[in-house]
């Protein structure tokens, strides 16, 4: 176990990436923060209330999604479907989409799948905690990213919210 990002790193580390949207999202009534369950809702939570603090004049148009039946790598196991809550237009907007950890590619691939049926949205961006960077199974990559690692196929990064830390096993 090695620990990636301490309470304090992952604290600066989510206040970065807050600042970061901010000033490559000028016009905040044209964007939408999209947080993927399950994992990736805590750090747009954190992330959004950042925002929400920082502007608190503008209106934070933010969404959860669960990708679950969108995802093509896990058949094994009954899937046990999370809350999809978007309760806005997506077509014709910029959308952040919001995760944890950025590993094979495949969850981010899954979720663009599940926008679809929001609409058309006129970008999408990926805004990742950790960065696994040569773990890709497809062609994707953070246009935000917190910290990015290098890990083999064995290890695990976990996001660990009761002790505030990023842990690599």
């Amino acid at each position: 176990m090695k620990i990636i990002l301490d309470k304090q790193q992952l604290q600066l580390t989510l206040q970065r990436l807050s600042h970061q949207l901010l000033e490559n999202e000028p016009d905040l009534n044209q964007t939408v923060f999209i947080g993927l369950q399950p994992r990736g809702v805590k750090v747009s939570d954190k992330i959004i209330e950042t925002i929400r603090q920082l502007n608190p004049e503008d209106k934070v148009q933010y969404g959860v999604l669960d990708i679950t039946f969108y995802r093509d790598d896990i058949r094994n196991e009954l899937h046990v479907a999370n809350k999809t809550d978007i309760t806005f237009s997506i077509e014709g907007k910029k959308v952040v989409l919001i995760d944890d950890v950025l590993y094979t590619g495949r969850t981010i691939r899954a979720a663009l799948d599940a926008l679809q049926d929001f609409g058309r949205p006129q970008k999408v961006e990926l805004c990742v905690l950790v960065d696994r960077r040569f773990n890709r199974e497809l062609p994707i990559q953070p246009d935000y990213c917190g910290k990015a690692i290098d890990t083999i196929t064995s290890q695990k990064v976990k996001v660990e919210w009761e002790r505030e830390e990023v842990v690599l096993y």
